[in-house]
């Protein structure tokens, strides 16, 4: 039996638990089976595809009407944690944060989902963008190149857990795919942004482009395609700010 009494984390569709050396995500009734399946499946293919450290799915599981996965418990503080605490270093965790996220990037997993079919679906289904953005917005996704580049989908400092020992963990795979690198990171700099962190962002961007020798203006001409397939989630108090990034006029 699996104990929910030490709830850790609270989010939009899931409350978070630890039971023990078992992390337990209990998502919302009626929360979609293929959702949870699909979770675990790429939680799967990253474990089997890579030697990253990646806390370990353990369990599927259905609790009443609920579902969960268990997966190891890591004892630590979050780089988002950290950065908070000690300010002063924030530039040596941002350093530790950009060489993990090029870490990542360095490896395939062929078996995953592609970033731009995953992007051309959202973009396609809709609601809430214009025919002529969605048109642009396609038409650039369509003209950039495909890579094979292992994207997290959601690489945030409150994603990597540094325990004790110093050593990183990074959780949370559920938008995982395989593409282009600079698509993930202009995801990571939205995030930031959109967060208010917009110095942060900045620094991001630039650490990010030295270090990998990708430039700057290939990651922002993914801004504009990332911001859209945000705005599909309906979160009324992102339409604003998200609307601002959707421009199809090139970045220089």
């Amino acid at each position: 039996m699996l104990n929910l009494k030490e709830e850790i984390a609270r989010r939009e569709n899931k409350v978070v638990y630890r039971d023990g050396d078992k992390k337990i995500k209990l998502f919302v009734e009626n929360y979609k089976k293929s959702n949870i399946l699909n979770e675990a499946l790429n939680q799967a293919k990253v474990e089997e595809a890579t030697d990253l450290n990646i806390p370990k799915l353990l369990e599927v599981s259905l609790i009443g009407k609920r579902w969960a996965l268990v997966y190891e418990y890591i004892d630590g503080m979050t780089l988002s944690e950290l950065m908070e605490k000690y300010p002063e270093r924030e530039d040596e965790y941002l350093e530790l944060f950009v060489n993990i996220q090029l870490e990542v990037l360095s490896y395939e997993a062929p078996l995953l989902n592609r970033i731009k079919d995953k992007f051309k679906t959202k973009l396609t289904e809709a609601q809430n963008i214009d025919e002529n953005t969605r048109y642009e917005l396609l038409q650039r996704l369509e003209g950039m190149k495909n890579h094979k580049k292992l994207c997290h989908g959601d690489f945030v400092p409150s994603n990597i857990i540094i325990s004790g020992d110093g050593k990183h963990y990074i959780i949370d795979w559920a938008h995982v795919t395989q593409g282009n690198a600079s698509a993930d990171v202009a995801r990571t700099f939205l995030l930031f942004s959109m967060n208010g962190k917009d110095k942060l962002a900045g620094k991001y961007l630039d650490l990010f482009s030295s270090k990998s020798g990708i430039a700057k203006s290939n990651i922002l001409r993914w801004v504009p395609i990332v911001a859209a397939t945000q705005k599909t989630k309906g979160r009324e108090e992102e339409q604003e700010f998200l609307n601002k990034w959707i421009d199809v006029v090139d970045f220089q």
